[in-house]
């Protein structure tokens, strides 16, 4: 049987340390915080408990035993207003931190395909 995106990702402490590193990467990002809705979100939560929802979400996602706790994506960013733009940007801070990781090509590809199938949760129309 093939191994899914988790057990291939190395499991829960490998996601943990690259959601670390994302959320971090976002936080900062001034592309992002531009956009005063989402810069206020940035320092409304701890990102401790941002980095456990999102490291949740990508084991879940990616065919973990985790089960993800949080909002819906579009409860959680609907009133934020984000551009196509912004969506870019984020998209960049998600490839920045796959590529200092090293994560290969093929599992690079399959993680963005599930962060893009939020998209149309995400980015106002």
């Amino acid at each position: 049987m093939a191994m899914s995106l988790y057990e291939r990702l190395g499991g829960v402490y490998p996601i943990a340390v690259v959601v670390d590193d994302l959320i971090d990467r976002v936080m900062a990002d001034p592309r992002l915080n531009a956009n005063p809705l989402v810069d206020e979100a940035h320092h409304k939560v701890p990102p401790a408990g941002f980095k456990y929802l999102v490291t949740e979400m990508v084991c879940w996602a990616s065919g973990g035993p985790q089960k993800y706790s949080g909002r819906s994506m579009a409860d959680s960013h609907k009133h934020l207003n984000i551009t196509h733009a912004e969506w870019l940007a984020f998209m960049d801070d998600v490839k920045q931190t796959l590529d200092k990781f090293q994560v290969p090509g093929v599992e690079q590809k399959e993680l963005q395909a599930i962060v893009e199938s939020t998209y149309g949760d995400i980015v106002m129309k």
